[in-house]
């Protein structure tokens, strides 16, 4: 059973894409809008425990969080939603 929220835990913010990751998007033929509705229901995608427990302290305390998801072998986007809520990127990690 899927225990993630059907709604958003937290403000997106103005939502932002670096070409490096609308490209790789692109190319995988996967929606920006997949990664970005499971990034706002907590659903973290491929971290550590550590790094999911500390999105967890930060949503409830106000700080800036991360979601990773592989989406071919070697390539991996990022979701970064800055601290203040104002704005949510969409990044590859050489971009960071």
């Amino acid at each position: 059973m899927n225990s993630l929220p059907t709604i958003p835990l937290f403000s997106s913010g103005r939502i932002v894409a670096t070409p490096g990751a609308l490209a790789l998007l692109e190319k995988a033929q996967k929606s920006p809008s997949e990664f970005l509705s499971r990034h706002l229901r907590g659903d973290w995608g491929d971290l550590s425990q550590d790094d999911k427990a500390e999105n967890e302290f930060s949503l409830k305390h106000g700080f800036r969080l991360l979601s990773s998801y592989p989406i071919t072998d070697t390539a991996t986007l990022w979701i970064i939603t800055e601290a203040d809520r104002s704005v949510t990127t969409l990044l590859l990690p050489a971009e960071y």
